[in-house]
């Protein structure tokens, strides 16, 4: 079964693309036809998703290459990169291949990361089959890898030329997985949509319900609904701000903790569970600096363990350890702590140079 739910345009002038959200889009071939005109086409995917996907989507897109990479955060590296590129190279595919992200958001940044650089620059498409990667990191276009010392410090902007969003691949996600992707849908009601954030309270276990191995036609429904509101959320603050140098930051909510959360912990954290203790965190900086309150902070605390997400600092993630990771952050300008923090809920801002002592006190005394 072949279903269109949702559809949004990322208006970025010559760099705008369509964003498809659907049910068993990964099969339907009219969502590929642009793609399907003579050029090299190349498929990358991970251990995990390539036996569940990748034989249907070579049979539309009879590829000239394949390659599947390790599942995990932790190959998401330069060496991981080079292999791939390699490979393209090896095939010589040349400056019109496209590639196709077939994966989370691992696959998606490593495939736009070699797209921005192989040939200086190639076309890609983001098919994202993880909740967390519909509706966040397979939109906007940042790319890139991992390096020991920080999350994501490699990488380039290069935006991708549509996003097909399969939701029917979602029932295939391990629960954890799902309840991690719960945590960026949550972060999009905090920081511009209070109304959101209310509906996500009044439908939060549809989004990770299901009907034996199938979503219930209500649940397919309300996922669709999330997954269009946030990544309309996301579309319109990337097309005011689409390098980072200001709105874009509020998509950070959470990131700073989280990224730091991630690296300390050695990426048993999943991104969208650290990053569920990161919105915790900024919440609770917040309420203590005097903009929120204790009750809109329970209010995020409860949704967020609704979700199946951790809400509270790693016992093995020191403040020490902390901000010295949360000081590599890239939003920091001229040696200072930025922050992205909320007023109330449905309404997030940066602090641009939060004092030092300050967030050595918060993180001691968590």
């Amino acid at each position: 079964m072949t279903e269109r739910l949702q559809s949004l345009h990322l208006d970025l002038g010559k760099h705008g693309y369509n964003i498809e959200i659907g049910y068993g889009l990964l099969n339907d071939k009219t969502c590929f036809t642009n793609f399907l005109d003579g050029r090299s086409l190349a498929i990358v995917s991970d251990e995990t998703v390539a036996p569940l996907y990748l034989a249907g989507l070579e049979k539309i897109l009879k590829p000239k290459q394949t390659m599947v990479m390790k599942t995990g955060e932790q190959y998401k590296t330069l060496d991981t990169f080079a292999e791939i590129s390699e490979q393209l190279l090896r095939k010589n595919m040349g400056r019109q291949t496209v590639l196709f992200a077939l994966g989370g958001g691992v696959v998606g940044d490593l495939t736009g990361f070699v797209a921005a650089c192989y040939q200086r620059g190639i076309d890609f498409v983001q098919l994202p089959t993880t909740l967390l990667a519909q509706v966040d990191s397979s939109v906007g276009g940042k790319t890139g890898v991992n390096h020991p010392l920080g999350k994501n410090m490699i990488g380039a902007f290069h935006q991708p030329k549509a996003v097909v969003a399969d939701l029917k691949a979602l029932e295939t996600l391990p629960e954890r997985e799902l309840s991690a992707g719960l945590a960026e849908v949550i972060k999009y009601g905090l920081i511009a949509d209070a109304n959101f954030f209310a509906w996500l309270e009044e439908h939060l276990e549809l989004l990770h319900k299901k009907d034996g191995r199938s979503f219930s036609e209500r649940s397919r429904h309300s996922l669709a609904y999330a997954v269009h509101r946030s990544c309309e959320i996301k579309a319109a603050i990337v097309k005011q701000d689409e390098l980072e140098n200001g709105p874009r930051m509020l998509l950070n909510l959470g990131h700073t903790f989280g990224h730091a959360i991630e690296t300390a912990s050695g990426y048993e954290y999943l991104h969208g569970e650290a990053v569920a203790c990161g919105l915790a965190l900024a919440m609770k900086l917040s309420t203590q600096l005097g903009h929120t309150n204790a009750s809109q902070l329970q209010r995020v605390v409860r949704l967020l363990e609704r979700g199946g997400l951790p809400t509270r600092l790693p016992a093995s993630c020191s403040a020490d350890t902390m901000l010295e990771l949360m000081a590599r952050d890239k939003k920091n300008r001229a040696g200072q702590q930025s922050l992205v923090l909320l007023e109330t809920i449905g309404k997030a801002y940066v602090e641009r140079a939060i004092e030092r002592k300050t967030l050595e006190s918060f993180l001691r005394k968590l």
